[in-house]
């Protein structure tokens, strides 16, 4: 099939988002389609740029600048991103491609429009990924209200969702926010699974057994770290395991949070805790072969169900996972069902310090642990799988209007 990818990151950014949309356009490509990745690039001299990237075409075209600017500029840019986008693909050499399916991931909830327009150019199908629920995340973070900016918001994902003939979400808890969608005759709602490539191995600059951390049984979170990962009680949890010698935490990556938890780590003088940069995504690898328990953070206040990218990291690692999360999600359900970690719901400190403990005893008895983790990513999130299921999605001979 020819195959219209579109997103807002790619490589050479480094966010799971860019991580993970490589990977799929690799895996088009290895299964025989023809992918073309279509991208906003605000640094762009030219109307647009095409490059070629492991057996796809990148298409950079010139659109605002929507990173790094205030909520206000970077909204109104946002919404013009769509029109700048399609106004400088008419401009390209791929102007007149009949697609034979348009896939689009969200975040940003933004590109409808483009979506649109190829859609009706080719009269193709359209399958979107969906990997958060905007605005509606931000509203359980209370990052925003149900006024006006979330009524916009909430139009505009309207707008991207009546667009979409198939629409993937992560786990089966996030699909009873397309109930109603669904019900439309011609539009197909089933889970799309997160997924990861088999990732380059390069070596990691990051030697734990050079660090402070040296010799001990060590949790890694990498990642971003941000409001939405609720991380304060990570180092609770560090400050309450200080008396075990034995153990000790590494983060790695970058987020609005970094500064602030860095500074309370080293006012609390926390000598079990180590921060790095963030590496690159084909280093991470050798990272968690230095470790020995993956973190997942979600805040609490989440409503929605969320499998992060890191999540898989560590199970195609081989290394289990302690998650602290939000209550009910499917994440808990699933890490419980394939005892390939420990899950706290509650988001209280006592019982997070018990289940670390006990994770701790598994690690030391349970040799299958790993074996298990990996079984799981194979099972369920490996990309070959993910690309199968959207071109059957696409192949649906039924078109909604």
């Amino acid at each position: 099939m020819q195959i219209a990818l579109i997103a807002d990151t790619f490589p050479p950014l480094r966010t799971s988002g860019a991580v993970q949309l490589r990977d799929l356009s690799r895996e088009f490509a290895r299964q025989g389609h023809t992918v073309s990745v279509l991208l906003p690039a605000p640094d762009l001299l030219s109307s647009w740029k095409i490059e070629e990237f492991d057996g796809t075409k990148v298409v950079r075209l010139k659109a605002p600048k929507t990173k790094d600017i205030n909520y206000l500029r970077r909204t109104v840019a946002e919404l013009a991103m769509p029109f700048f986008m399609w106004w400088n693909y008419r401009k390209s050499p791929l102007a007149n491609t009949r697609w034979d399916g348009v896939v689009w991931y969200a975040p940003s909830i933004f590109h409808g429009p483009i979506v649109s327009a190829l859609k009706k150019s080719s009269s193709c199908k359209s399958y979107l990924i969906i990997r958060d629920i905007f605005p509606e995340w931000a509203v359980d973070m209370g990052l925003m209200g149900r006024g006006l900016p979330y009524r916009f918001f909430k139009v505009v994902a309207q707008y991207q969702y009546s667009v979409a003939d198939v629409i993937g979400v992560q786990t089966p808890g996030n699909k009873r926010y397309f109930e109603h969608w669904v019900k439309k005759p011609q539009r197909s709602l089933e889970v799309l699974q997160n997924w990861l490539d088999i990732p380059t191995q390069n070596r990691c600059p990051i030697r734990v057994a050079d660090s402070a951390l040296a010799g001990r049984k060590v949790f890694v979170y990498a990642g971003n770290m941000g409001i939405a990962q609720g991380m304060d009680i990570l180092l609770e949890l560090a400050q309450e395991l200080l008396y075990r010698l034995d153990v000790g935490f590494l983060f790695v990556g970058r987020g609005s949070e970094v500064n602030r938890l860095k500074a309370r780590a080293s006012e609390q003088r926390l000598d079990n805790v180590v921060f790095f940069d963030e590496i690159d995504p084909d280093e991470i690898p050798d990272l968690y072969a230095q470790c020995d328990v993956g973190i997942v953070a979600l805040d609490p206040r989440h409503k929605s169900h969320n499998i992060p990218g890191k999540f898989l990291t560590y199970m195609q690692s081989g290394i289990p996972v302690l998650a602290n999360i939000n209550a009910g999600n499917d994440l808990g359900v699933l890490v419980r069902e394939k005892r390939v970690g420990q899950v706290c719901e509650s988001n209280q400190l006592d019982e997070l310090k018990e289940l670390t403990e006990k994770l701790l005893d598994q690690i030391a008895t349970d040799t299958d642990i790993s074996l298990r983790c990996k079984q799981l990513f194979e099972q369920e999130f490996a990309v070959h799988k993910v690309v199968k299921q959207i071109i059957k999605g696409l192949s649906v001979n039924t078109i909604s209007s």
